[in-house]
């Protein structure tokens, strides 16, 4: 596990644990970790210095800039846009299939809600977006990552895709209960779950997100400004905690007993992650872990840091489940 804190310029680390179950492999500052649906946030901060350049508007329709050839000829896909993708409100699944099966890239797609009418997460919004600024740039995911975030920000360890170097640093992921996975070597970058980083790598870009910096101001409201209310497409009650969560071009909003908040989480199984940010304090918590239980330490680990009271997100990712 990797675990940073920071307040201002303060940054405070922690490294917990083993890279691999029945090793003595320390997990240290540089060990790497999948950050799993946290690469989503990059994706989204990539789309905004696009915008930033007018090589998109987050209301354009999507299939005004290319096909999709996966999507299905659903004739309510024509209304779908950047912003909804960042947003979950596409009205897509979140995978057609697995997307470690060897067909996904191409499998067919299908909306299960019509667009804009109500929040389902969704890896394949993202996954469509990519492929969008993929076209409009002429580079892959990885080489805009690198270009727009990794080298500006100073982000060395970091990369959409499996690196030789990784072999020597990289975390092994663990199910629930306890037991080594494989290593997944991703050959394809992909923002909605294929992000390899380390925990002080990614709360540099943190920092910058809840900061605005490389953002145009605009862009900076956007990502601190609800897109929709995240109700749910499958709820039929709103819960307390329904009603402090919203979510914005990238990331989720949250009221909490600290103040407001930006959220995200990652999941790839047998990796997990979780951030939370506080924008008016200049707070953040970070954790990284190659667990399949690490989603069980936010809700102990945010009154440590923050000071008792309700933060809602653990709460509301719960009932997502």
């Amino acid at each position: 596990m990797q675990l940073v804190y920071t307040h201002g310029p303060t940054v405070t680390s922690y490294n917990v644990g083993v890279r691999k179950a029945g090793t003595s492999q320390l997990v240290t500052a540089a060990s790497t970790f999948q950050a799993a649906s946290l690469g989503k946030v990059v994706l989204a901060y990539i789309t905004l210095r696009l915008r930033d350049r007018g090589l998109l508007t987050l209301d354009t329709p999507l299939l005004r800039y290319c096909p999709y050839p996966r999507l299905q000829q659903d004739p309510r896909a024509q209304a779908i846009t950047a912003r909804m993708a960042l947003a979950h409100s596409t009205g897509l699944p979140n995978w057609a299939e697995s997307p470690l099966s060897p067909n996904w890239s191409a499998s067919p797609l299908a909306l299960r809600y019509t667009p804009d009418s109500c929040w389902n997460y969704s890896g394949e919004g993202y996954v469509w977006l990519q492929k969008v600024l993929e076209h409009l740039t002429g580079k892959s995911l990885e080489t805009l990552a690198q270009e727009e975030v990794f080298q500006p920000l100073h982000m060395a360890h970091s990369s959409f895709v499996w690196h030789a170097a990784f072999s020597t640093t990289a975390c092994t992921g663990h199910d629930e209960k306890g037991q080594p996975t494989t290593i997944q070597q991703f050959s394809q970058p992909y923002g909605a779950y294929s992000l390899l980083t380390t925990a002080t790598d990614y709360a540099i870009f943190l920092q910058a997100l809840t900061t605005g910096r490389g953002l145009q101001p605009a862009s900076y409201q956007v990502v601190r400004t609800p897109s929709n209310s995240a109700s749910r497409c499958r709820s039929t009650s709103l819960s307390p905690a329904d009603a402090a969560v919203a979510w914005a071009c990238g990331v989720g909003l949250v009221a909490t007993s600290h103040g407001p908040a930006l959220w995200h989480w990652g999941n790839n199984g047998d990796f997990q992650g979780f951030f939370m940010a506080f924008p008016d304090t200049k707070e953040s918590l970070l954790l990284l872990t190659n667990s399949a239980n690490g989603l069980r330490l936010p809700e102990r680990l945010l009154p440590l840091f923050f000071g008792p009271g309700q933060y809602w997100a653990m709460q509301w990712l719960a009932e997502e489940k």
